[in-house]
């Protein structure tokens, strides 16, 4: 099974290490970026880890929890397609 990032997706994780930057702490950052990296290379061996997204409910439609973060992706026959990454706390839209 393929993973696919959306544009949305990986501006998510460039906010991600930028707002660590302006925070003075990089290095914070680039860690939550790796390992939401990692965290996302589990998908293929058990793509239906992730529960349903509780804004839609809808089955091909998926979230890991990689807290404070929400690693939002859609499923298909032979794609994973990251579509968003958020902080936990924000209401959830796909734009």
């Amino acid at each position: 099974m393929n993973i696919e990032f959306a544009g949305s997706a990986i501006t998510d994780l460039e906010n991600i290490k930028t707002y660590y930057q302006e925070q003075l702490v990089p290095h914070v950052g680039e860690k939550f970026v790796i390992d939401i990296l990692a965290h996302i290379e589990t998908l293929p061996v058990n793509p239906k880890l992730g529960r349903l997204v509780p804004e839609f409910n809808a089955a091909h439609i998926r979230e890991l929890i990689h807290a404070p973060y929400r690693i939002v992706y859609t499923l298909s026959s032979s794609t994973i397609q990251i579509i968003r990454i958020w902080r936990s706390e924000r209401l959830l839209t796909l734009e």
